[in-house]
């Protein structure tokens, strides 16, 4: 019967093929044939539907309610009632009865409080035989309850002209059927008085006549029901205000679309308010809008409601004096609508088809399917598919129906359909048809489908035109399904979706044009049972153990026929790809050798001897923490002021951290001070300010990471030295040193370099701009940036740009530049830098931001770090992307020399490589794909200095002409300087094998490249080695240089030697050419005596006459004015700050003893030696050990100090004076070195030496300023006295010209105390001051025998002095007089330095001794005398010897 009816089926399809009927698309979409549709015998579409459907309603108690109802179909159709989804019973019900045109009448409501027959939901059922059933939409019949009251009307006052309202509260059913009576009569309803649907009654702008009792009615059919009766009154206006108040305020709604909606809100007070509305914060206009509506009191109604209307509601009353608020809620709903209506259908037995439907609504509706009445239950057959479409499998002649979709939600219902017709089979055409395809088996049978193959019909062996239908139904059920072949020829077919372990029938049947043939015998298979693998392990816990394992547990899972064999875990870092597996026999495992603190996933799979089971879900579970296992990264430091250094760092790397950082420990120290170690624990903040720091002190930090474990690792110690002094911020910034500013369309780049003067604190930047002026806006940036972007700007606009560098003090000096922006059709990015900024190309596309703030942190003399910020970064400064970073950098030294480049991925780059002492400049750009940045603004930064790492070059010795006992050494500075070179070290020596601390040492300042060395032995071969030293230390030695003093010329006499003329030496004027030191003197020894003794004498009676001035001071007064004048000089003994400190005037003749001051040179900067001493006594390589105790056992015997203010107008006319030094020596068995700071040249520091003497001694030095008007001199009286040798020579020091007071420091020595002098000023050839280096045996042997007064000089044998020189002119010649002292090689010492000075006029020195005054105390002056009296036996000792 089965293949009759399949035979029937295909030929009825080809009979409609040739008949050419269209191809419904639903069931063409579906099964794929086309072709079977259109060879079909065609039924028409019936149209059937309804033309109206009923609605809910509402009602009162014994009302009549009729719900509507009406169906249209060419045939009459029957129309039936549900009630609750129940038929009604019609014929013999008295009360409900069907009207002509379907509706439902229902006379007499019945309802009470326990009887409701009448209320619930109708529906409409409308049939037409042999065609099918519809049904309506569901209607909901309400019946109001008993009338009842919840709130009634309560007496109440108004005043004129504002609002009242009076409550009459029902429930919701009863509400429509309220009505009001005024003093029993009808209230009229208007725009003043208006019933809200809730029935109270709202009265605004109240009048004289709206006063009255008041009463509500509720009319539900039958006897009124009326509320209890309140008055209104009407008050007069009030005359004080009253408080703005809410009589009623809108509450919240829920609302259909269409439906209407009102707030109600009345306020009163006085003023009278003013109610206004907003929805959403947004004005809502009620004037003029057709939809919204300003009600009596204020209250808003909103008609037909859309859902665009949803949202907040406030109503804001408004009297002048105050404003109050309230709020409510609109929330509308949305009954079922379709957006895609289900469509009829053609289609044939055995195929499948698809009713599409589609709805929305608010809340969302759900969809259920009806046919011809009744309710669809999905099965294998009839499924639900894609939420709301239904799918029928298989379709046979009792499913032809009317098909409905009907949506619901809380608010509504609506219902759509549609018909499927079954076509009638058509018969075959004439001609051939195959006959049964042959050998039908199934190859393949799994769970769920089974493959189907078989051979071509006898009746046509080829096949190739034959194509195949497939029919199978489950065995038992009478609904076949039918598969077709892809393509002609093919001889097999995959049925899926089968239902495992089930019994199919399957046959074949081929066609060929002319139409089906017969139908191969059934084929019953049975798919395969699903196999019973296990189920999910239950209950997978995981649990970290430490930080790198983790302990996995599980039970036992659910297995079908088969044991579990083992398990297989799979665990899998947290972003990562990569899943391992480990085989476990048991319930759990450990897995270790996993990260630390990092998240993995966990899941268990059973396996049975069928297969692996179903994995469990996946846990996950974190490792736990540890210590870090890297030090944090990029420590930088940076020395904010004398006592604080700011530090930065980065975290350490990504997968180091083995938890989560709690903070940062710092450790830091002095350099000096290793073992003295300070903690610091920070925040997890990069960065941290150490602050209560020591001035000038270097400082090593290390910083490490903490976690809850410990501390991890520490960073490699990093220094940074305080500064000696802080910046100044007791002014404004300077003016920034360039502005530079790059105009594009809306945007100005405007870039920058600070101050030149850096010693000023700057805080920050601030920018100004706008268009013609600079202060229309303002932006300050921090003081670290030169970049910035003013953004927003207008095209083609002319902007003033402003920028002052500002601190706490103020703002400095603007800077002014100007630009325009390019205009909208502008698109080139070609820079325009307007101040002598570098040309810098911009890579197309749009370039990138460059990096900012990029700063050059020095970390030793070959390193530096260049960090910087990405302001295309977020604030984290983050980086997420492929970019990367370009560093380029070079110096200007050589000019030529091509930048060095290097690429990095993070935010800092640490340079190495670098020169020593070597000014760079940085650069950073940003690259990402191919776009790149301009490159940023420059960092500089100078390595640290090293100690030199080469030896000065060129070392020549030449002998100096004319003097056969004086070389000359030249070089040139070290070609690896490695830093500003503070000075230099000969040495010398006879032996060039002897041992470097046997060497004779010659300090050298460092910016001198020649020195001379005197007295050395005549024909004697030298060695030279020179090193060079600067602030880190001393670098290699020169290769020694050989060098031979000439032999001799002539003899000398004992204890003397030639005497060196300098070949520029010009006699003075009128004087004798007999050099100084010559053995012979143009003095006999008498006239020696006679003078020595007349300057003795002299001498007295001067002291006498001082005396009697003496006398006149009190002793207290001169006390106080000496202990002022000791603290004053005292306290400045060494100190840099002291800036004429000078040598006493004091000359010393066989012929004349002179106390004067002496004229000085113009030049600032005489010269005092040719061997300046070195700054300190570390610097120097010790000549022997011994050397220490003799230094130690020195101490300079000056005291002083002279302000360059204390010039008089005479003083500062002729300059300063020179001075004379006055050597002695003890001739000690090693040389001395004997180590002082060396200043600059401007500020010099004279000290005077004098070897060890023989017995103790006392000396006195008085030294008197006398401060006279303009135009007037100062006059200095200095004596010194000395019972055996002159063994202190004190410094006359020039106090202010403001303090009228006599100084005198005394000065006592023992018997080992000496000086030791030295000065480190430069030689100045165009003085030509003569030096004397003195080397006596005895201590006043060498003083220098000078030449006779010339001729054509003025003397007045009255002065009690002669000037042995006058100076016709600043820069007048004078010889210079040389002596020496004979010993060896190894017991000569460093040259002691003399300058032998000018004399001053004639005119002068008698004017200051006139004018001189002296404040003696007579104790003091007897003390005086007696030195002098010791001093005449001495001279007289050395003439007659």
């Amino acid at each position: 019967m089965a293949a009759g009816r399949a035979r029937r089926l295909l030929g009825s399809l080809w009979i409609a093929l040739l008949l050419g009927q269209p191809d419904p698309a639903g069931a063409a979409a579906r099964s794929g044939s086309q072709s079977l549709l259109t060879g079909s015998l065609v039924r028409t579409f019936t149209p059937f539907y309804f033309l109206v459907e009923p609605t809910d309603v509402l009602s009162v108690r014994g009302a009549s309610v009729v719900m509507n109802c009406s169906a249209y179909c060419e045939t009459a159709p029957k129309i039936e009632w549900k009630k609750d989804g129940t038929f009604l019973n019609l014929v013999s019900d008295d009360r409900r009865q069907l009207l002509p045109d379907g509706s439902l009448l229902i006379n007499s409501v019945v309802h009470s409080k326990h009887n409701k027959p009448d209320e619930g939901y109708y529906q409409c059922v409308a049939t037409v035989e042999s065609l099918g059933t519809i049904v309506s939409r569901t209607a909901k019949l309400t019946v109001a309850g008993l009338p009842r009251f919840s709130s009634q009307p309560e007496a109440s006052s108004v005043p004129k002209g504002s609002s009242a309202i009076l409550n009459c509260e029902v429930n919701a059913d009863l509400a429509p059927f309220v009505r009001w009576e005024q003093d029993r009569q009808p209230v009229l309803l208007d725009e003043r008085v208006y019933k809200l649907p809730s029935g109270a009654l709202i009265v605004s702008n109240a009048t004289d006549t709206d006063g009255g009792l008041y009463r509500c009615v509720i009319e539900s059919g039958g006897t009124p029901k009326y509320s209890d009766e309140a008055e209104l009154r009407v008050l007069p206006d009030p005359e004080e205000p009253q408080d703005l108040m809410f009589v009623r305020q809108p509450s919240s709604l829920t609302k259909l679309t269409g439906q209407s909606a009102v707030f109600p809100c009345v306020a009163v007070g006085f003023p009278v308010p003013y109610i206004r509305w907003t929805r959403n914060e947004e004005e809502l206009i009620t004037e003029g809008s057709g939809r919204f509506l300003l009600l009596a009191g204020g209250s808003l109604e909103i008609s037909e409601v859309t859902e665009q209307d949803a949202g907040t509601y406030t109503c804001i009353a408004d009297n002048g004096n105050d404003t109050i608020e309230a709020q409510a809620e609109l929330t509308v709903q949305v009954p079922p609508e379709f957006l895609k209506r289900p469509a009829n259908i053609y289609a044939h037995e055995s195929m499948d088809i698809v009713f599409e439907c589609e709805v929305t609504g608010k809340p969302t509706p759900t969809v259920k399917w009806v046919k011809n009445g009744d309710m669809v239950i999905p099965s294998d057959y009839f499924k639900i598919i894609k939420e709301h479409n239904l799918q029928v499998l298989g379709l046979v002649k009792s499913d032809e129906g009317f098909y409905q979709c009907i949506a619901e939600n809380d608010v509504g219902n609506a219902q759509a359909g549609a018909q499927l017709i079954i076509l009638d089979l058509a018969p075959a055409t004439a001609g051939p048809l195959p006959s049964a395809p042959r050998d039908v088996v199934a190859t393949l049978v799994s769970t769920r489908f089974i493959r189907l193959t078989w051979r071509t019909p006898v009746s046509d062996p080829q096949g190739d035109n034959l194509t195949y239908s497939i029919f199978y139904t489950k065995e038992g059920i009478n609904r076949e399904r039918v598969e077709n072949t892809s393509r002609p020829g093919e001889t097999q077919v995959m049925i899926q979706n089968l239902m495992p372990e089930t019994v199919y029938v399957f046959r074949v049947v081929a066609q060929n044009k002319h139409g089906p043939g017969e139908s191969s015998a059934p084929l019953k298979v049975a798919t395969q049972p699903e196999v019973q693998l296990p189920g999910p392990a239950p209950n997978i816990r995981a649990s970290a153990t430490s930080p790198t394992s983790v302990t996995v547990t599980w039970e036992t899972p659910l297995s079908g026929n088969g044991e579990i064999q083992n398990y297989k875990l799979y665990y899998m870092e947290k972003g990562q790809d990569t899943e391992q597996d480990v085989d476990v026999a048991g319930l759990s495992y450990t897995i270790n050798g996993l990260k630390k603190y990092t998240e993995y996933s966990f899941r268990v799979v059973a396996y049975n001897k069928h297969g692996p089971g179903v994995s469990t879900q996946d846990v996950v579970v974190r490792t736990l923490s540890d210590v870090p296992s890297a030090p944090p990264q990029n420590l930088t430091l940076e020395v904010r002021n004398s006592k604080s250094i700011m530090l930065h760092w980065q975290p350490p790397p990504a997968g180091t951290h083995s938890g989560q950082i709690t903070g940062y420990k710092i450790r830091y120290r002095k350099v000096s001070r290793k073992s003295d170690v300070t903690e610091s624990i920070g925040g997890t903040q990069l960065y941290q300010l150490i602050e209560g720091l020591e001035r000038g002190t270097e400082y090593s930090f290390r910083v490490a990471a903490l976690t809850v474990n410990g501390t991890g690792p520490a960073t490699d110690w990093v220094s940074a030295e305080t500064f000696e002094s802080d910046l100044d911020e007791t002014r404004v910034p300077e003016v920034p040193s360039s502005l530079h500013v790059r105009p594009l369309v809306t945007s100005i780049v405007v870039s920058w370099t600070p101050p030149e003067n850096q010693n000023i604190v700057v805080r920050g930047y601030a920018i100004g701009y706008g268009i013609g002026s600079p202060h229309a806006q303002t932006i300050k940036v921090d003081y670290k940036q030169r970049y910035y972007t003013i953004e927003n700007l207008d095209p083609s606009s002319h902007y003033v740009i402003t920028l002052k560098a500002f601190n706490n003090v103020g703002e400095g000096i603007p800077l002014y530049e100007s630009a325009v922006t390019r205009p909208h059709s502008d698109t080139s990015e070609v820079d325009l830098f307007v101040i002598n900024a570098p040309y810098t190309p911009v890579p197309d596309p749009s370039p990138m931001m460059p990096p900012v703030g990029v700063q050059a942190s020095i970390l030793s003399h070959d390193t530096i770090r260049i960090t910087w910020a990405d302001n295309s970064l977020p604030k984290n400064q983050k980086i997420t992307d492929a970019r990367y970073y370009t560093v380029r950098w070079k110096t200007n030294i050589p000019a030529n020399t091509k930048y060095k480049t290097a690429n990095a991925t993070t935010l800092s780059y640490l340079v190495t490589g670098l020169k020593p002492n070597t000014l760079y400049e940085f650069s950073v750009m940003v690259t990402k794909g191919r776009r790149s940045s301009t490159w940023s603004m420059t960092a500089h930064g100078t390595t640290f200095e090293l100690v030199p790492t080469s030896p000065p070059k060129d070392v020549t010795v030449v002998s100096k002409e004319g003097k056969p006992r004086t070389i000359i050494v030249n070089w040139q500075p070290p070609s690896e300087a490695n830093g500003k070179i503070t000075g230099y070290i000969i040495y010398y020596s006879t032996d060039v094998n002897a041992e470097i601390h046997d060497w004779v040492i010659e300090p050298v300042v460092g910016n001198r490249l020649t020195h001379q060395i005197q007295e050395l032995t005549l024909d004697t071969p030298y060695y030279f080695k020179i090193q060079a030293r600067n602030s880190k230390g001393m670098g290699p030695m020169s290769e020694a240089v050989q060098f031979r003093t000439p032999k001799a010329s002539g003899s000398a006499g004992k204890g003397s030697r030639p005497v060196d003329i300098g070949a520029d030496y010009k006699p003075p004027l009128g004087g004798s050419n007999s050099p100084h030191g010559s053995p012979t003197s143009p003095l006999d020894s008498n006239m020696l005596l006679v003078i020595i003794v007349s300057v003795g004498v002299i001498t007295i009676v001067i002291v006498v006459i001082v005396a009697v001035f003496c006398t006149r001071r009190t002793t207290s007064h001169q006390k106080k004015k000496r202990a002022a004048c000791k603290s004053v000089n005292g306290s400045h003994k060494y100190k840099g700050n002291s800036k004429d400190v000078k040598p006493p005037d004091l000359w010393i003749h066989h012929e004349r003893l002179e106390l004067k001051p002496i004229d000085k040179s113009p030049d600032p900067n005489p010269i005092m030696t040719d061997t300046p001493i070195p700054r300190n006594s570390q610097d120097i390589t010790p000549v022997d050990n011994s050397m220490d105790s003799n230094i130690h056992q020195r101490r300079n015997s000056y005291r002083g100090h002279e302000s360059e203010d204390s010039m008089s107008t005479l003083a500062g006319r002729r300059g300063m004076r020179p001075k004379m030094m006055m050597p002695f020596d003890s001739q000690p068995p090693q040389p001395v070195i004997s180590a002082h700071p060396i200043h600059s040249l401007d500020n010099p520091h004279h000290h005077f030496h004098s070897g060890s003497l023989a017995s103790p001694t006392r000396s006195y030095l008085h030294h008197q300023v006398n401060p006279w008007p303009i135009g007037t001199s100062m006059s200095h009286s200095d004596r010194a006295n000395s019972t055996e040798s002159v063994r202190n020579t004190p410094s006359t020091d020039t106090m202010p010209a403001s303090s009228s007071q006599t100084c005198a420091d005394h000065q006592d020595l023992e018997s080992t105390t000496g000086s030791y002098l030295a000065n480190a000023q430069e030689e100045d050839s165009a003085q030509n001051l003569p030096t004397a280096h003195v080397r006596p045996s005895h201590p006043l042997k060498s003083f220098a025998v000078p030449a006779v007064p010339p001729a054509g000089s003025a003397y007045d044998p009255a002065l009690p002095s002669t000037p042995l020189l006058t100076q016709q002119a600043p820069a007048h010649p004078v010889h210079s007089v040389k002596t020496a002292s004979i010993g060896t090689l190894g017991r000569t010492r460093p040259p002691m330095p003399v300058v032998v000075p000018s004399a001053p006029d004639v005119q002068e020195t008698t004017r200051m001794l006139e004018d001189s005054e002296s404040n003696y105390e007579p104790d003091e002056l007897t003390k005086e005398m007696a030195h002098l009296e010791g001093l005449m036996k001495d001279l007289n000792a050395i003439t007659t010897a």
